[in-house]
């Protein structure tokens, strides 16, 4: 496995990449991304991919463009270096948000991307929790989807929480909720939200029972936090007792570190797919590492082996009290 893998992180991961490269046993390659004056990306390996099977790590985080960038001028360079393979492994896909037209004469931006992806050259994409399923039939390469659902299952079943609820934050998020409140043994309940506009939000109603119990939130991102910490306080209201959210990308952008500290959220759980800067740390906030599962699906791809009895393995091991 070790003589052609080769792990190339760029400037989103570089500590989720060293967390998977320990748990491979290899080394991360040698590269650079610098910026001409103007903003132009440059990347350069400092040693030789002739040969190997590539897997990029780099998450299209803030700034989501320029990473992106990065991401397709990388995959361009290794093309042109005569790698055998090129897999992405993207934990978070940036503008997976816009995956259909909303409004008229609006962009089907994920569509793109995936274009963009693959005329650079990426041969496999992996990715975690999907904005929407249906993006992997933008690509005519091989996606994987992978899911958080075992390790907060985990996380959630070692705080004995009592009366678990889990909450869907609206009802396209239905079916990601009740996966995870099937585990837990616990119903679900469903916001009414509307967006009038993107990052913010109406709550209408909440379906459900949620008085006396402890409540999840469970959804796939969260941005300025507006909506989750209207959410907190809505479930706060109607008598639950501690309000807890299972979100797998923190995206976090401004004020949302500070909308949690204020919310009447218990605690936020996210994961690694994006990294959580210093300045953004919180007591209210727990990262969860995608690291060991990223690292067998990768040892699994080299050896040619069922990516889903890696999902099975990892998940019974998870879910097994």
């Amino acid at each position: 496995m070790k003589s052609r893998l080769k792990l190339v992180s760029l400037t989103a991961n570089e500590e989720l990449t060293h967390k998977i490269a320990s748990y491979l046993n290899v080394e991360v390659m040698q590269s650079q991304i610098t910026h001409f004056a103007d903003g132009e990306i440059l990347f350069e390996g400092k040693q030789s991919f002739r040969g190997d099977n590539v897997y990029i790590i780099q998450s299209t985080c803030a700034p989501v463009t320029e990473r992106l960038m990065e991401v397709l001028i990388c995959c361009d360079a290794l093309k042109r270096a005569s790698v055998r393979s090129i897999t992405c492994i993207m934990p978070y896909f940036g503008y997976s948000r816009q995956d259909r037209k909303a409004k008229a004469r609006q962009p089907i931006t994920a569509r793109l991307v995936a274009d963009l992806l693959t005329t650079a050259g990426c041969q496999r994409i992996v990715c975690t929790d999907l904005h929407a399923p249906q993006i992997q039939g933008f690509f005519n390469i091989p996606v994987d989807d992978v899911s958080a659902l075992p390790i907060y299952y985990r996380y959630f079943k070692d705080l004995n929480l009592k009366d678990p609820v889990c909450v869907s934050p609206d009802h396209g998020g239905v079916v990601r909720t009740s996966k995870l409140a099937e585990k837990l043994n616990a119903p679900i309940a469903i916001i009414d939200k509307r967006r009038p506009r993107p990052n913010e939000a109406e709550i209408f109603a909440i379906v459900g029972d949620v008085k006396d119990k402890d409540c999840i939130i469970v959804d796939d991102i969260v941005d300025t936090a507006g909506t989750l910490c209207l959410a907190a306080s809505k479930l706060k209201e109607l008598g639950a007792r501690h309000v807890y959210a299972a979100i797998s990308h923190g995206v976090l952008s401004e004020p949302a570190v500070s909308r949690i500290n204020e919310s009447a959220l218990e605690q936020l759980v996210i994961t690694d797919t994006i990294p959580l800067p210093k300045e953004k740390e919180s007591p209210k906030i727990v990262v969860l590492s995608m690291a060991e599962l990223f690292s067998r699906i990768i040892a699994a791809l080299e050896n040619g082996e069922s990516l889903s009895n890696v999902h099975k393995n990892f998940a019974s091991e998870h879910y097994s009290d």
